[in-house]
């Protein structure tokens, strides 16, 4: 028992050491608590100085984000890359989003979103997409 005790107590402080797995950890976090329109938990996720970015070239801050919480039926991460330079990560890659007032729509972005590590873990401080074809 105390074997695999160790084991497990390993495995999680190398997971906490690789800043990728955290940052996308996080960003596993913000999928769930968006498509459960979590207010809360995306508190905890979004930095004060949010910046985000949507498609249509609108821009809200965080608390516009926690006003009018998204409808979405489902949001699918693509292949990211992930760059990590201290308390900063880059996350580029795309997401397929689709919205519960049109199923029938899927909006098919390449994003950019930067993750800072603070007192409260990663947070998304600017996120930035862009339709594609």
């Amino acid at each position: 028992m105390m074997k695999w005790l160790l084991v497990f107590a390993t495995a999680v402080s190398l997971y906490a050491a690789d800043p990728k797995a955290g940052v996308l950890s996080a960003m596993e976090t913000w999928k769930q608590a968006v498509l459960k329109k979590d207010a809360a938990a995306l508190d905890r996720l979004l930095h004060a100085d949010l910046l985000y970015s949507h498609s249509d070239g609108r821009t809200e801050t965080k608390a516009d984000i926690l006003k009018a919480l998204p409808d979405m039926q489902s949001l699918t991460f693509g292949e990211n890359s992930v760059r990590v330079y201290g308390n900063t990560a880059l996350v580029k890659g795309t997401m397929d989003i689709v919205l519960k007032a049109n199923l029938a729509t899927t909006l098919k972005l390449s994003v950019l979103q930067v993750w800072l590590k603070g007192p409260k873990g990663w947070q998304l401080v600017a996120r930035h997409s862009n339709r594609l074809p």
